[in-house]
């Protein structure tokens, strides 16, 4: 099995992920900065790094290695247009470039569902993620969640009256899916079954949100 190198993996998605993996039996190396490394999961190895700053972690790397990256600004909001830019972009481009120089088989992006009538500054970024990717030649999953459900992360419940409404009328159906909820074990699954089958080498797949709700796992 491949190892997995997952930046982000101390995170809201990134712990789930990382102790999924362990579980099925992968060699998981998580990047993190020092002062994090007690949080990363028992059993996954600490890369100590800063994951905006490509030189600092391709070390960790080895050809043939996947990737995840799961860094991101936490609770996105169209107040956080500078931290997009100072976070969000950046740590996609080290990825990609930590990627190349070591040749991983396959990078998989959590990005963002699009298009969407809010969050521009936030589409904007992920979307130049997706490019920076698509540039640079890489096999790569890119993942398209608009919200993941979760501890700590329920307010979106409120609005499911809003999305039965919007998949009755034919105008609204479409944007309904696209943008629709997931729950985080959803999520997860679906970056195990990512993990699991990369895409043809070269090529880029993209999960959106009805795919991510239909991942399941093949047993071990």
């Amino acid at each position: 099995m491949p190892r997995v190198f997952v930046t982000g993996g101390t995170g809201y998605v990134g712990q789930r992920l990382v102790r999924a993996l362990l579980e099925r039996g992968y060699e998981v190396r998580v990047l993190t900065r020092r002062e994090s490394a007690s949080r990363v999961p028992p059993r996954a190895y600490a890369a100590i790094g800063n994951a905006l700053d490509a030189t600092s972690f391709e070390h960790e790397l080895a050809p043939g290695d996947t990737i995840v990256h799961l860094v991101g600004t936490p609770h996105p909001s169209p107040a956080k247009a500078a931290e997009f830019q100072r976070v969000d972009l950046p740590s996609i481009q080290a990825s990609v470039a930590a990627a190349i120089h070591s040749t991983a088989a396959h990078l998989i992006y959590v990005s963002v569902a699009h298009p969407a009538p809010i969050m521009a500054a936030y589409i904007a970024v992920r979307s130049e993620g997706e490019a920076a990717i698509a540039a640079a030649g890489l096999t790569a999953t890119v993942l398209r969640p608009w919200y993941v459900l979760g501890p700590g992360h329920w307010w979106p419940l409120a609005l499911l009256p809003v999305y039965a409404l919007a998949r009755l009328l034919p105008p609204t159906r479409a944007g309904a899916a696209r943008l629709g909820l997931v729950w985080i074990g959803q999520m997860v699954q679906a970056l195990v079954r990512a993990v699991e089958e990369p895409p043809p080498a070269g090529s880029v797949r993209v999960v959106d949100v009805p795919g991510i709700r239909a991942a399941r796992l093949r047993p071990r």
